[in-house]
């Protein structure tokens, strides 16, 4: 489990295809720490550690993992938000994020905003997803605060920390993003709407 609260950033070294499967490699100020088989969320996306280097570490996507995230469109030199799992005894910063991308969201405008910035989103509300006004989003890994929620849309506030301190300052229009919807959100509708 995750809070979305990105501890660094970390940059893509080296992709390799094998089969289905994309092998990246990411140097990261935390990779010292970090030991095989440990789960870290990568733009929200948690992968498994499946080695660890002096200078990287790498981690493998599945095509399935690939089809529903923005990590197809990763390359060499990209910035990642990373996050490690929560620890037992830390402070839950954020909400509850499993690392579990719902499906993908596009960057529909930016407007700085004198200090800080407006990021405009939209995603496909055929797959039942929906926010709530000052509900929680995860964008990229990202733990946020949606308003302006409409059916397919919604707008979120960036604060210079966040800008900063995460790869929202590389997003541009109609970039793709990964989004993970509030699962107390989930759990309600499905109760509600039940199977179909």
């Amino acid at each position: 489990m995750f809070t979305g609260i990105i501890e660094t950033l970390g940059t893509v070294t080296h992709i390799e295809k094998e089969g289905t499967n994309v092998h990246f490699d990411i140097a990261s100020p935390i990779t010292d720490q970090l030991t095989i088989d440990q789960s870290v969320a990568h733009n929200g996306v948690c992968l498994t550690v499946v080695a660890v280097g002096s200078e990287h570490y790498r981690v493998t996507a599945i095509d399935e993992t690939l089809n529903k995230t923005n990590l197809g469109s990763w390359s060499k030199g990209g910035k990642v938000n990373l996050e490690r799992c929560m620890s037992a005894n830390g402070r839950f910063d954020g909400h509850i994020v499993q690392g579990h991308v719902d499906q993908i969201g596009i960057v529909d405008n930016i407007t700085e905003n004198d200090g800080s910035w407006i990021f405009d989103f939209s995603f496909d509300s055929a797959t039942g997803n929906v926010t709530v006004e000052k509900g929680s989003i995860t964008i990229n890994g990202t733990s946020l605060t949606c308003f302006n929620s409409k059916n397919g849309k919604f707008t979120v506030a960036i604060i210079p920390y966040t800008y900063e301190h995460t790869n929202f300052h590389e997003l541009k229009i109609g970039d793709k993003v990964n989004l993970e919807f509030d699962i107390i959100g989930k759990y309600i509708q499905r109760i509600i709407k039940g199977y179909q």
